[in-house]
């Protein structure tokens, strides 16, 4: 416990050297207690207090972010794409945290792959080049292989050395100050800090086994591989394991690099749409999409087509879930608030006994004022959080995988105006449902049906491979912030918080002893 208390001081340290605390403040006022705590924590004898006082907010920003691990960089991730939040400027600062962190060095990343790979796949891998590319969980180096006799460019993933060790050391950090924090103000209890501290613990140690990305990108490649325009790597399975997985090598430009795209003629606002209408096509199609679509994670190859890459994070929805998904935003595109309403209740999301036409009246207060809107202020992820937020005082049972449908979206949306501000994202999204609500024949007269013939949809996890069935059910507990009490999950997160509670009881006897100890020496 006493590392834990150590590593949190440093993280905390970090970030308040950063000039976070000033750059939040452009946006929402911090109470006096953060003030108070932050001035502490950057506090320094040091005459060097100011080192790296010569960058701008969003460079140190980036820096300490980087310095700070795992957790903090996919913060920073999330940030870099949404430019109207936090402003041109600072949003390409961070863009830095997505693929251009310090790499480890090729004689380790030999190491690992003939450790991971065995001698005889490690000799089948040629010119093996210095890192490409390196992220925060991985970096990534250029290659080729000998796939029966024929000679492959590939990318080969590395996963950073210790790097499941030093998150976890972090998160458990960060996990025993949300045990605090709910300890101490019990109005934040109701958040489940702890709770969503260890779910993210779960999940990003499901990201760095590699076979399972790797199982994500062979479906995700098989669900596309028929889309115009849309190109998924080639995994290659002998020359992959927990800590190593190798792929076609994407000869392109990443979406970011948006004046080499006006070199190669690359038209910037078809692709906008493109990606927007891809993202839909999957969600609402296949019920698998890609969740982690930020601007280093798409590339635009020589054909003109868009290749993602990182298939760490991916979200699944199902079939009552895609169609409800469909249904929900066509209706709004239509101004149909009573149809979307009767979609809500024929699918069971809302009990009922809740009148149609007082839940379109609330549907239609979340609509109208959006068509009012200039079209770069028109969100289709903003629409669906303000839809739960509102279905929710009809008692709308939680559903975890739009929830995480909804998070990506604003994700989407984000890199599609880094491209073409003015995207319409109505416009865009239209032909992609209007096709898909016809290819299904009426998904309202057909809820029932699918309803009776799979009672438990919504509940069952999709059937896939343990680990797939793993990954499914951490995020659909994140999402929810629930935890089932028959899980180990659930068991394993007692055993954390009893462990915590015995580190501040044990701390607090420890604290009054001092003082009496003080009194009486004193």
């Amino acid at each position: 416990m006493i590392k834990k208390l150590f590593t949190l001081f440093k993280l905390g340290r970090k970030l308040a050297k950063s000039d976070a605390l000033k750059i939040a403040t452009k946006f929402n006022e911090p109470p006096l207690l953060v003030k108070v705590l932050f001035s502490i924590l950057s506090f320094s004898f040091s005459n060097n207090k100011k080192v790296g006082s010569s960058l701008n907010q969003g460079e140190r920003l980036s820096s300490s972010l980087q310095s700070m691990g795992t957790t903090f960089i996919k913060l920073g991730q999330f940030l870099a794409t949404r430019p109207d939040i936090i402003g041109d400027e600072l949003s390409k600062e961070l863009e830095n945290l997505q693929d251009r962190l310090p790499p480890f060095s090729q004689d380790i990343a030999r190491e690992i792959i003939k450790k991971d790979l065995g001698e005889q796949s490690f000799n089948s891998i040629i010119n093996l080049s210095e890192p490409v590319a390196a992220a925060s969980i991985a970096q990534v180096h250029k290659a080729q292989i000998n796939d029966g006799g024929t000679i492959k460019d590939v990318a080969i993933k590395i996963l950073r050395p210790d790097i499941k060790k030093i998150f976890n050391e972090e998160i458990d950090a960060l996990m025993l100050f949300a045990f605090f924090v709910e300890s101490f103000v019990k109005k934040t209890k109701r958040l489940k800090l702890v709770e969503v501290v260890f779910l993210l613990k779960e999940i990003t140690n499901l990201e760095m086994d590699l076979r399972f990305e790797a199982a994500a990108a062979n479906e995700y490649g098989e669900n596309t591989k028929n889309d115009e325009g849309f190109l998924v790597p080639k995994i290659y399975w002998n020359f992959t394991s927990e800590n190593v997985m190798t792929l076609d090598w994407v000869d392109g430009v990443s979406i970011r690099e948006t004046d080499e795209l006006v070199n190669r003629n690359i038209d910037a606002k078809k692709i906008a749409s493109d990606i927007i209408q891809h993202f839909l096509r999957h969600a609402v199609r296949d019920g698998f999409f890609h969740a982690d679509m930020h601007q280093g994670n798409v590339f635009i190859n020589k054909s003109g087509q868009i290749v993602p890459i990182d298939f760490g994070i991916m979200g699944r929805l199902d079939k009552l879930s895609q169609r409800f998904l469909a249904e929900i935003l066509y209706g709004f595109i239509q101004r149909d608030y009573k149809k979307v309403a009767e979609v809500h209740l024929v699918a069971g999301l809302v009990p009922k006994d809740v009148p149609v036409d007082d839940l379109a009246q609330a549907l239609r207060s979340i609509g109208e004022p959006i068509f009012g809107q200039s079209v770069k202020d028109i969100s289709g992820g903003k629409l669906l959080k303000q839809l739960f937020d509102v279905t929710e005082k009809f008692n709308m049972q939680t559903q975890p995988q739009l929830l995480m449908l909804q998070k990506t979206m604003v994700v989407v949306e984000g890199v599609a105006r880094r491209l073409n501000p003015d995207t319409n994202i109505w416009e865009t999204s239209k032909p992609v449902l209007e096709k898909w609500l016809r290819e299904t024949k009426d998904p309202i007269n057909s809820f029932n049906e699918t309803l009776k013939n799979s009672a438990e949809v919504i509940k069952r996890l999709p059937e896939l491979p343990q680990i797939m069935d793993k990954a499914n059910q951490a995020l659909t507990f994140l999402a929810s912030g629930q935890i089932p009490q028959n899980s180990s999950s659930f068991n394993e997160l007692n055993v954390k918080k009893s462990e915590m509670s015995s580190f501040r009881n044990q701390s607090i006897i420890g604290l009054l002893l001092l003082v009496i100890v003080t009194l009486l020496v004193f």
